[in-house]
């Protein structure tokens, strides 16, 4: 089974997924404790839509999409929605399609269209250079570094969302903004390497994984890292094993691992359902 990173090709995709993971679980699970998992695929969009802008006018390939992100994760950071009819979740749905159909627009226009959009939708991950690697870790080593320093504050955060007191922050609120701001940066990075589908696996699937196995935050946080890098091991080795794309592989091997978590989960509720006793009156 590590017969493949004698490849080294293979090193640098499991290092690159490493750092991404690592990062995007983490963020993950304030994403599904806030109830906005579609941000991770809006602002992933929104960023492709920035690398398809620049392709379109020939310049900007690095500063464009990045500032796509964070005008991106700024305006989402000011949605406040009072209106109990509506719900935040469909407003990102909104921004997500109308950025998909924009992004397709422009890379039609380009000399592989059908390549480039399989491209941002699962990137190439195995075409990842150290120079990239390096770029990726710094940039998420010192957001990881912030969320480190100020932990508390942004689970203060999430809690108040979890609580329904979300719109009791005002309409700017800088941690929420800070929140964002590392969303969309991590993303900008991740999509440009693993594709928007692999990052929204990563941000979401192991941190739902996580809760369901535990309460505490900090054990959430461990186990949600544990599941997105054994996500990216075993993918990695089905796509070394059976010649299958990389970006793919790890989205089903996460997949995978999530019904075993689920089916655990399963068990271990109706186990504790039949150790409970049943109330009389």
């Amino acid at each position: 089974m590590f017969e493949m990173f004698k490849l080294d090709f293979i090193v640098q995709a499991f290092t690159i997924s490493a750092i991404v993971g690592i990062l995007l679980s983490y963020l993950g699970v304030h994403v599904v404790g806030r109830g906005i998992v579609f941000v991770d695929l809006a602002l992933g969009q929104i960023s492709s839509l920035g690398v398809a802008f620049s392709d379109y006018i020939g310049k900007g390939k690095t500063f464009i999409p990045i500032l796509f992100a964070i005008v991106g994760a700024f305006l989402m950071s000011l949605i406040n929605i009072r209106d109990k009819r509506l719900k935040l979740e469909a407003i990102i749905g909104i921004l997500y399609a109308i950025a998909s159909a924009v992004t397709v627009m422009l890379i039609s226009k380009t000399p592989h269209g059908d390549s480039d959009i399989q491209e941002v939708l699962f990137g190439n991950i195995l075409s990842v250079s150290w120079d990239q690697i390096k770029m990726t870790g710094i940039v998420f080593g010192c957001l990881a570094l912030l969320h480190i320093i100020f932990f508390r504050k942004f689970f203060s955060l999430t809690q108040r969302f979890e609580n329904n007191e979300g719109h009791s922050i005002g309409i700017f609120n800088p941690w929420n903004f800070l929140f964002y701001i590392s969303i969309g940066l991590s993303i900008v990075f991740a999509v440009r390497i693993s594709g928007v589908i692999p990052v929204f696996s990563f941000l979401i699937i192991p941190a739902v994984g996580a809760i369901m196995l535990a309460r505490k935050n900090a054990a959430v946080v461990i186990i949600a890292i544990v599941l997105s890098i054994s996500g990216a091991f075993f993918g990695l080795h089905v796509s070394y094993k059976f010649d299958f794309p990389a970006g793919s592989s790890i989205v089903a091997m996460l997949g995978a691992i999530f019904l075993a978590v689920s089916a655990f989960y399963i068990v271990k509720t109706f186990l504790l359902k039949k150790k409970t006793p049943a109330k009389t009156n």
